[in-house]
């Protein structure tokens, strides 16, 4: 079963505090002059028919880009809650998510994904394991599932594929990588963004 582009929205997750690295928002980290949500709109937006964002600031901010961002409707539910906000803006049948720290950007991922999802969704694991935001989703049954995890406060990104019977798509020989500490910037050549609300 195929995914078309008309039929796919990228949702970007790009709402948490970042209190590893002192709020710092990640969708605006830098890396050769460019801001990561840059990269990842460059990567996926020819493959896309619409492009969101789960944000809790600056939301305007991403509108230049061709970009809706969109906020949490429940806070402080970490990514689940911009899962939420993300289908619940998804005007497409799929939701293909990543999460706004990603390091690695392969061409693999999405075909991938399509490749195993057989209708029920289909979820990223690399060299270090299990990456389930990195995962396509089926949009009605996501909201559906959605809705029952948040009413019983079952807040697991995994708990909620399981219930979904979303598939494992391998990517041997990549490692997808985030930034949360100081020292994966400096690791991976990313710095703060020199002017932040503009």
């Amino acid at each position: 079963m195929q995914c078309t582009r008309a039929e796919l929205s990228l949702g970007l997750l790009a709402g948490g505090r970042a209190s590893r690295l002192g709020g710092l928002d990640k969708a605006w980290l830098r890396r050769d002059g460019q801001a990561q949500v840059l990269r990842l709109l460059h990567a996926y937006r020819d493959r896309v028919a619409q492009v969101l964002v789960s944000a809790n600031r600056d939301l305007e901010r991403y509108r230049p880009l061709g970009a809706h961002a969109v906020a949490d409707a429940h806070p402080d539910l970490g990514p689940l809650g911009g899962l939420d906000a993300l289908a619940a803006a998804c005007t497409t049948p799929w939701l293909f998510t990543l999460p706004v720290d990603a390091v690695t950007l392969d061409e693999r991922l999405l075909p991938a994904l399509i490749a195993v999802q057989d209708g029920q969704g289909a979820y990223a694991v690399d060299d270090d394991g299990v990456q389930p935001l990195f995962a396509l989703w089926p949009v009605a049954a996501l909201r559906t599932a959605l809705a029952q995890a948040l009413t019983h406060r079952r807040l697991a990104v995994r708990e909620l594929q399981a219930g979904l019977g979303m598939a494992a798509a391998r990517l041997d020989g990549l490692r997808f990588g985030n930034l949360n500490r100081p020292e994966d910037l400096l690791a991976h050549g990313f710095v703060a963004d020199d002017a932040p609300g503009r």
